[in-house]
């Protein structure tokens, strides 16, 4: 089961600085564990590179440049050199997103169109490039990374990004219902709060570098007493790639140890 042998992923965003596991790295890790060849891309080419390393070591095969995914320019030689390299794309995993603190009074309008750049642009510019080759493939899955920052308010004051989550669900969920007759599913994995290296940088952002203060408060706000791993949103990722859910389009899995279920 969930085998994608003969199968060909693309994810943005794939690389992580450090010995650590993001999103994208253990996506794309993941993804080749299960017999795909996948292409990646980053910002920083050397996190990339440390993703296609693990892969090859694994005996996988992958390959990956660096891209500025906001940028049409850079999503079309993207999609050509994957395209290039394998010649065809099964699946599409959207994987970048960043978050900038701020209401509506107190953002820069450049933090808010950054934001709306970085967390919907990119996946509208992948699926502009990406579903015409899917179409004429006659099949292919996307999956985006959203946040149950786009269900509810978690406690940061980060409008833009909450708003950029919940209109990549929509996104995403619209797209599917128009190509579900073309063979092409798209659905979205709805991450809460991971331990991820970026816990780092938020920490930094929003707790003026308690980094321990910052993970103790992010555990205690989980019903389950503890925040989730990269790996739980490449497995569901994982599950919407494969055949075994062929019959699943315009949903969202929810990986959140509970939090959006809570009342708390």
């Amino acid at each position: 089961m969930l085998r994608l042998d003969g199968k060909v992923a693309l994810v943005t965003g794939c690389g992580t600085k450090g010995d650590g596991w993001g999103n994208g790295k253990a996506i794309a890790v993941l993804l080749a564990r299960q017999g795909a060849k996948v292409f990646g891309c980053d910002l920083d080419l050397e996190a990339a590179e440390q993703t296609k390393r693990v892969i090859e070591q694994e005996g996988g095969e992958a390959d990956v440049m660096t891209a500025n995914v906001t940028q049409s320019r850079d999503v079309k030689l993207l999609v050509e050199a994957c395209m290039k390299r394998f010649g065809r794309i099964d699946i599409l995993i959207n994987n970048v997103g960043r978050s900038e603190p701020g209401d509506p009074v107190t953002m820069a309008e450049e933090t808010w169109d950054d934001q709306m750049d970085v967390n919907v642009k990119s996946a509208y510019l992948m699926m502009k490039e990406v579903l015409p080759i899917m179409e004429k493939q006659g099949s292919g899955a996307v999956v985006s990374i959203s946040s149950v920052a786009g269900l509810m308010y978690i406690g940061k004051p980060q409008v833009a990004y909450a708003a950029g989550k919940a209109a990549l669900m929509q996104l995403t969920k619209t797209t599917a219902v128009i190509y579900a007759p073309k063979g092409v599913r798209l659905n979205t994995v709805v991450p809460g709060l991971m331990f991820t290296p970026l816990v780092q940088r938020l920490a930094d952002k929003y707790a003026k570098g308690d980094f321990e203060g910052f993970v103790a408060h992010r555990h205690q706000q989980v019903p389950m007493g503890h925040m989730g791993e990269a790996w739980d949103v490449a497995n569901a990722v994982l599950f919407l790639s494969s055949d075994e859910a062929k019959y699943i389009t315009g949903q969202e899995i929810v990986v959140d140890g509970g939090i959006t279920s809570a009342t708390r």
